[in-house]
C-alpha cells in the first residue's frame, strides 16, 4: 500500500510539474499571437500620419506603401490600410486591391458592423489570420480599417511545436462555431470552407442540452481515442472562445483528474486576472490621455501639462519667470479671413515660440489666442528680457494665412515667483500685466510682480 501510495505520488508529481510548466506558456501563446498583434494595431491605428493619409481625397500611395513598408520592419508583422477614400487596400508588401462592391465582401460587411475592431480568417487562396479596426478622422469620420494579416501557416507552426512540448490542443472558435485556428492543421479552413465545433466526433457525443448554461469548461472527452479534459476561456476581444484539450493518460484518469482540473482552473483564473489587469490599464491609459494631452492645434502641452510641468520646477526649488502672450487683434484674424486662416497663424506663432527658448524653458497653449511661457531658473528681468526679445521678432515675422501673408503683434505681461506660490497666483500677476500692456496701446510687455 505504501509503494502504491509513493507510486501514485509520483504520477500525480510528475503530472503537476508538467502542468504547472505549461501554464506560463500557454498564456504566453494567447498574448503573444493573438492580443499582443490587437495591442500593437490599436495603438498604430491611433497615429496622426496614419490619419492624414488615410483623409487624404488624393492617396499618396507612395508614403502609404512607406508608412506601411516601415511599420512592418519594425514589429516584424504584416500590415494593411483599406481607404475609404480611394477603395483601395495597400499591402505592406507592395500589393494592392480594388475594393469592389460585391467583389471585395469583407469591406462593406465590415464597414456596416458596429464592431469598432474585428477578427477574421480571409485570403482564400492563401488563408491568413486579420485584425480589422476601424479608423475614424477628429469629427468622427470613417477613413477606412487599419489591420494586422498574420498567415494560418504560422500559426500551424507554432501550435504543432507548443503541442510537440505539452501535448495540449488549441481549438479558437468565433462567434459562428466555426473553427479559426487549431493546433490540428486537419481543422484549419481549407479555401472557403471552414470546420465548425459540431463537425467534431467528440463534440457530437454530448449532451450540449443537458450541460449548464452551454459551457464545456472542465468536461472529460475523448478525442482521437485519448481521454481529455476541457478548458473553455472566452478571448473577448475578438468575441471568440478557446478550447484547450489536455489529454489525460488512461491510467492516469481517475487518479488526476482532480489535480488537473485545479491546475485548468488555475489557468482560466491567470487569463481572467490579465484580461481585467489589461482593461484596467486601457482605462488608465484613457484617462492619462484625457489628463495630460497636448493641445491638438498646436501640438503644444496644454494647460493641464503646463500645471504638472509648473510643480515640478516648484519641487526641484527655483525659480521661475512666467510670461502670458495674447495674440493682438485676433478677433479680426477669424473674422476678416476665417478660423482656417487664424489656426494657421496660431500654429506658426507656437512653432516660432517653441524655436526661440531654451531647453528645459515651456511653452503651452493657455486657451483661445493666449500662450504660457514658463522660465526656470530666471530672474524677473531675465524673463522681462525673453519677452521682450520675443515681441520683437513677433512683430518681424510675416504668418500667412493661406492665402495672405499677415503682419502680427501681441502684448506681453510678465511675473515670477521664487517660493512656492499657486500657479493661478502667478498667473493672476502675469493677467494684470498682460491687460496693463493692452491699455498701454498693445505690442508691449508689462511686469507685475507678487508683493
Amino acid at each position: 500500500m505504501t509503494l502504491v501510495h509513493f507510486t501514485a505520488s509520483k504520477i500525480v508529481a510528475e503530472q503537476s510539474r508538467a502542468q504547472q510548466q505549461s501554464i506560463s506558456p500557454a498564456i504566453s501563446l494567447i498574448i503573444e499571437q493573438l492580443l499582443k498583434p490587437l495591442h500593437i494595431s490599436q495603438t498604430l491605428a491611433e497615429a496622426k500620419e496614419l490619419k492624414d493619409l488615410m483623409k487624404d481625397k488624393n492617396i499618396d500611395e507612395n508614403a502609404m506603401f512607406s508608412m506601411l513598408k516601415r511599420i512592418e520592419n519594425e514589429f516584424g508583422m504584416a500590415f494593411f490600410i483599406a481607404s475609404e477614400s480611394s477603395r483601395m487596400q495597400y499591402n505592406s508588401n507592395g500589393t494592392k486591391l480594388a475594393l469592389i462592391e460585391n467583389k471585395v465582401d469583407w469591406y462593406f460587411r465590415y464597414k456596416a458592423a458596429p464592431n469598432d475592431a474585428i477578427a477574421d480568417i480571409g485570403q482564400w487562396q492563401d488563408p491568413h489570420f486579420y485584425i480589422d479596426l476601424k479608423v475614424y478622422d477628429e469629427d468622427g469620420n470613417f477613413l477606412g480599417f487599419f489591420g494586422i494579416s498574420k498567415s494560418l501557416d504560422s500559426f500551424v507552426d507554432i501550435f504543432a511545436q507548443y503541442k510537440r512540448v505539452y501535448g495540449y490542443d488549441f481549438i479558437f472558435v468565433d462567434q459562428d462555431n466555426n473553427i479559426a485556428l487549431s493546433s490540428d492543421p486537419n481543422l484549419i479552413v481549407e479555401e472557403t470552407t471552414f470546420k465548425t465545433l459540431e463537425s467534431l466526433d467528440w463534440y457530437k457525443s454530448l449532451d450540449i442540452d443537458k450541460l449548464p448554461d452551454g459551457s464545456l469548461n472542465n468536461l472529460l472527452v475523448k478525442a482521437s481515442g485519448v481521454d481529455a479534459l476541457i478548458a473553455e476561456v472566452k478571448v473577448e476581444p475578438f468575441g471568440w472562445t478557446m478550447y484547450l484539450l489536455t489529454p489525460l493518460q488512461a491510467r492516469q484518469t481517475e487518479i488526476s483528474r482532480s489535480f488537473i482540473i485545479s491546475i485548468v482552473t488555475l489557468l482560466v483564473i491567470i487569463f481572467a486576472l490579465f484580461m481585467l489587469i489589461y482593461h484596467l490599464l486601457y482605462y488608465f491609459k484613457q484617462d492619462m490621455q484625457k489628463n495630460f494631452q497636448t493641445d491638438p492645434l498646436t501640438r503644444l502641452p496644454n494647460r493641464n501639462k503646463v500645471e504638472l510641468r509648473y510643480a515640478e520646477m516648484l519641487d526641484k526649488g527655483i525659480e521661475v519667470g512666467l510670461v502670458l502672450i495674447d495674440i493682438d487683434h485676433f478677433k479680426t484674424v477669424n473674422d476678416t479671413h476665417g478660423h482656417n486662416a487664424g489656426d494657421n497663424v496660431l500654429r506658426q506663432i507656437s512653432h516660432m515660440l517653441s524655436n526661440q527658448l531654451r531647453e528645459g524653458d515651456v511653452v503651452g497653449r493657455w486657451g483661445g489666442e493666449e500662450f504660457v511661457l514658463l522660465l526656470p531658473d530666471t530672474t524677473p528681468e531675465q524673463a522681462y528680457d525673453v519677452a521682450q526679445k520675443l515681441r520683437e521678432n513677433m512683430s518681424n515675422m510675416t504668418a500667412s494665412t493661406g492665402s495672405l501673408a499677415l503682419q502680427v503683434t501681441a502684448s506681453f505681461g510678465v511675473s515670477h515667483t521664487d517660493t512656492h506660490r499657486p500657479l493661478t497666483e502667478v498667473v493672476g500677476y502675469a493677467d494684470d500685466a498682460l491687460y496693463q500692456a493692452k491699455r498701454d496701446g498693445r505690442n508691449i510687455v508689462r511686469m507685475q510682480l507678487p508683493k
